[in-house]
Formats: structure tokens, C-alpha cells, sequence
């Protein structure tokens, strides 16, 4: 499985991208959309919402499931993939590129620090 090096990872699947204006784009793991299946449908937070680290954010649903996405870190989503609302499917053709789900600009940027890296991932939850 590949996990990008240069991702901070959570252990409920999501992943970290920090940009060099330090935003940070946001997304779903490898992983986490290969147990989910295709996806059908994805529900994107609104531009300018505040989210708590933790905190549901956005809901993708499959043929199977259903299930809930969370901030990786506490901030305001600056931008959401336009693209999902057509073809939701690209969240499972390229979760680490053109499947990317929103960008925040973090409000502690601390916060990524305590995030996995890659290895750390792959050990624990990303493992299988």
C-alpha cells in the first residue's frame, strides 16, 4: 500500500498534505477508500465552517456504507474539490492527487506535528 512520505496521517484514516502557504490540503486514505468501495456520493463542509480537530466534517458514502470523515486538525475550510459533486468515484482513483476533499488553513499548526507519518501509519491503523 502506499502512503506518501511527505502525508501526516490520522488514526481514523484521513490525511495531511501541509502546502508551502500553510494551508493544508485534506483527504481520505488509500485505505480508508479501498474498505469503503466505490464511492457514489460525497458531502463536503461548507468554505469559511470552523472545525475542532476531531470534529465530522464530511460524510462519503459507498455501495456499502456510509461514513463519517474528520479534521485532522482544528481550522477554517478555505476550499472544497468542486469535482466530487460529479464523480465522487475520483476519491478511489486518486485518493492522494485529484481525490483531495477540502484545504483548511489550520488554526495550531502544532496539531500536525502529533499527526502519524507514514511509517507510523502503515504499522498501526494503515496496516492490512
Amino acid at each position: 500500500m502506499n502512503n506518501p512520505a511527505d502525508l501526516r496521517y490520522t488514526s481514523s484514516h484521513e490525511w495531511l498534505r501541509l502546502e508551502a502557504d500553510g494551508t493544508a490540503t485534506v483527504g481520505i486514505t488509500f485505505h480508508a477508500q479501498d474498505a469503503l468501495g466505490e464511492l457514489v456520493y460525497v458531502e463536503l463542509p461548507e468554505v469559511g465552517r470552523k472545525l475542532a480537530q476531531g470534529e465530522s466534517c464530511v460524510v462519503v458514502e459507498s455501495t456499502k456504507a456510509a461514513s463519517d470523515v474528520y479534521a485532522p486538525v482544528a481550522g477554517e475550510v478555505l476550499a472544497v474539490n468542486p469535482a466530487l459533486a460529479e464523480a465522487p468515484q475520483t476519491v478511489n482513483e486518486s485518493p492522494y492527487a485529484d481525490g483531495w476533499l477540502f484545504r483548511m488553513r489550520p488554526s495550531d499548526p502544532s496539531q500536525i506535528d502529533a499527526l502519524l507519518d507514514a511509517g507510523a501509519y502503515a504499522a498501526g491503523p494503515g496496516a492490512g
